[in-house]
């Protein structure tokens, strides 16, 4: 309440800390799991940008000793903003994913030709490998990316991005194995549906790891195994999810596995997003007006839109933390949540596993104030952040919020709220200057 007293709603902020203690947590459960099953080999925490972009975002986690997983091309040219500043360095693994043409394999090879020789493209199909070698002067290291099978409930089967299982090894043998300038580094691992504790996702990592030691058995210089896919976050004060148990026993596995085909452990990289960024973010808004539109359904308006500030609410169903801010105590209503655009998909009307929301009922005496936590990964982007947006309803003002050298919470204006002009702009239209418009306004009134 005192962010929404000195900033006003609609607010996003950004609470930086939670970046850092998300990372160190993760990084203490494989410590904790390598120590205990006497595991051989090293562990890289690596963040994906493509959650957010934003460059506090890297600040904070680049902090804590990480690596960083991009998708596209732009996203090189933020790798060499972040070395220009020390923030990172040559050493630092930038494992390059997504289907690469063109201007990607260009700025993939620009920078390990600048000799940034822990750049590691994964290879997602059997083009990359020729198209990178063309580029790249001298020797460099790849991964490969398997492709998944799909969970049951997905329309495909097979994910389109990487490798089949049974094509890995015969693609290395004919592309990598006799190529004097290519050295197979890394086995990329990626579930869509993230790290689970459930049969599809045991059974997927033991394909995984089968295929880990066929190749190792003929490639000595892979050793390094990346389980992509990330952590699951609180999505509901209900959300219980025991990440120490599911660490020690993708570590466990992972050994196991090794042992019984008598190959070598491999080191162990994560690309965690989410994870890393989502639960330091959340949206404010308030409630501007209640509509009863039958004996039911009461619509509460909020000042802003889903569709534009919480994308993912309405693209993929999906469901943050959302609370009251304030008046906890009064007496409660049953209510449906809807946003300002003038379309009917702009609402939000469950949580978690049920299709209502209750919220202290609605007084226009007493102002209502909510908020959605845990809203950090991908929503300014989605959203297109300082983009246009759904019937042009502005972009809410961002904060920062972080710790000073004295540990003392501080915040920062981000960014305002998007004005007119902003958008004006984006659609070709020629904003008023102020000399224009003082220059009406005097003729309107001499007309008067």
């Amino acid at each position: 309440m005192k962010l929404v007293e000195e900033h006003g709603v609609p607010l996003k902020f950004t609470y930086l800390p939670q970046i850092s203690n998300n990372i160190q947590r993760a990084k203490t459960w494989f410590a904790d799991a390598f120590k205990k099953h006497d595991y051989k080999g090293k562990y890289h925490y690596c963040y994906c940008t493509k959650s957010s972009h934003f460059k506090h975002v890297l600040d904070e986690a680049l902090t804590n000793d990480i690596h960083i997983e991009t998708s596209s091309a732009f996203d090189i040219d933020i790798v060499r903003a972040l070395k220009k500043e020390g923030k990172i360095t040559d050493k630092t693994f930038v494992l390059s994913n997504g289907f690469k043409r063109e201007q990607y394999v260009t700025n993939i090879a620009d920078l390990i030709n600048s000799g940034h020789k822990n750049c590691i493209p994964i290879i997602d199909n059997y083009e990359e490998i020729d198209l990178l070698s063309e580029e790249i002067d001298g020797k460099f290291q790849v991964g490969i990316r398997i492709a998944s099978e799909e969970e049951p409930k997905f329309e495909f089967y097979t994910s389109r991005l990487g490798i089949g299982y049974k094509n890995i090894v015969p693609f290395y043998k004919n592309q990598i194995q006799d190529n004097k300038k290519v050295e197979l580094k890394m086995l990329h691992f990626f579930i869509n549906t993230g790290i689970r504790d459930n049969a599809y996702y045991w059974n997927e990592l033991h394909k995984c790891l089968k295929v880990y030691t066929a190749l190792k058995r003929i490639c000595p210089t892979l050793d390094s195994l990346n389980i992509g896919g990330g952590f699951p976050i609180k999505n509901s004060l209900a959300f219980d999810f025991d990440y120490a148990y599911m660490v020690d026993e993708i570590v466990n596995q992972i050994k196991l596995v090794c042992e019984e085909e008598e190959v070598d452990t491999p080191n162990i990289f994560t690309e965690f997003g989410s994870f890393t960024v989502g639960e330091s973010g959340g949206a404010l808004y308030k409630i501007l007006y209640q509509k009863q539109q039958n004996d039911r359904e009461k619509w509460n308006m909020i000042n802003s839109s889903f569709i534009t500030t919480l994308p993912d609410t309405w693209a993929i169903n999906k469901r943050f933390i959302m609370l009251p801010l304030n008046r906890w105590h009064d007496s409660y209503e049953r209510v449906l949540l809807g946003g300002l655009t003038c379309d009917s998909d702009d609402y939000y009307n469950s949580e978690q596993h049920t299709n209502a929301i209750y919220l202290p009922k609605y007084n226009k005496d007493k102002p209502l104030y909510i908020g959605f936590f845990n809203t950090g990964a991908y929503q300014e982007t989605i959203g297109g952040f300082g983009g246009l947006q759904h019937c042009l309803i502005p972009t809410p003002k961002h904060i920062l919020i972080q710790r000073d050298a004295d540990g003392n919470l501080k915040t920062r204006v981000f960014a305002e709220q998007q004005k007119s002009e902003n958008l004006l702009g984006i659609l070709g239209y020629e904003p008023e200057t102020k000399v224009e418009a003082a220059k009406a306004n005097s003729i309107s009134k001499s007309k008067i």
